[in-house]
């Protein structure tokens, strides 16, 4: 029996500690498992691709569906290769685009207990089961990235990779936020907030860009990740 600030601590309950901490070891050889299957999947795929983020809750009917859908045919088209979360909503517009196509579209697929399903349009699959080895896969095979409306998700990958262009852990990449009228008031409490008070510099804000027009978007990324 084991004495803690809290209290006293059963055999039983010492036990499930005891099991924690020997799961944690055993998770490391999972959490490797997955970097280097994607390590070695990803190496190969033989052209520059470009991430489409967004909304899993996105309906086909949305205009931003059929934005993420256009997009990634359009770059698909031009021989570029498509990377999403391999979800629903915005994340299957994208690799629909890409397969109409025929070309590389590629989802990253995150394990979850709701939302997220894998979507059908992909022809590089891959599941992972933790968030930060899918984000590194993200990062390490994307030449830009491009940021659709969504919720939570979507803006933990787009700071993170703001955050990793900022403090030079990665090479400079176009991040294009598409809808002014979604990310417009981000922007603007950037400014007002953020800016204002000294927490980001002005260059800081050069790191992304705001598009409307999908012509616009593949221009740029033409323009910026030669292939």
């Amino acid at each position: 029996m084991r004495v803690t600030k809290a209290g006293v601590v059963d055999e039983r309950q010492q036990y499930s500690l005891d099991n924690f901490q020997v799961g944690d070891s055993w998770r490391l050889f999972r959490i490797l498992s997955e970097f280097v299957d994607g390590f070695d999947t990803l190496a190969n795929i033989g052209r520059p691709a470009v991430s489409i983020f967004g909304s899993a809750r996105t309906k086909p009917e949305d205009r931003y569906y059929k934005l993420a859908e256009k997009i990634a045919l359009d770059l698909a088209t031009a021989g570029y290769g498509i990377i999403t979360g391999g979800g629903p909503g915005v994340m299957a517009a994208a690799n629909k685009g890409a397969a109409i196509a025929e070309g590389l579209s590629i989802g990253l697929n995150i394990n979850l207990p709701f939302e997220q399903e894998p979507n059908p349009f992909t022809n590089v699959p891959m599941n992972f089961k933790y968030f930060f080895v899918r984000k590194v896969m993200f990062i390490k095979y994307s030449m830009a990235f491009i940021g659709m409306p969504g919720g939570f998700g979507t803006m933990d990958e787009l700071f993170e990779s703001l955050t990793l262009i900022q403090t030079r852990r990665v090479k400079r990449f176009p991040v294009i936020l598409v809808g002014s009228d979604f990310w417009g008031g981000m922007v603007d409490w950037i400014k007002e907030r953020m800016l204002s008070e000294g927490y980001v510099s002005e260059d800081d804000l050069l790191y992304f860009q705001v598009m409307d027009d999908p012509a616009e978007v593949v221009k740029y990324i033409k323009r910026t990740v030669v292939l």
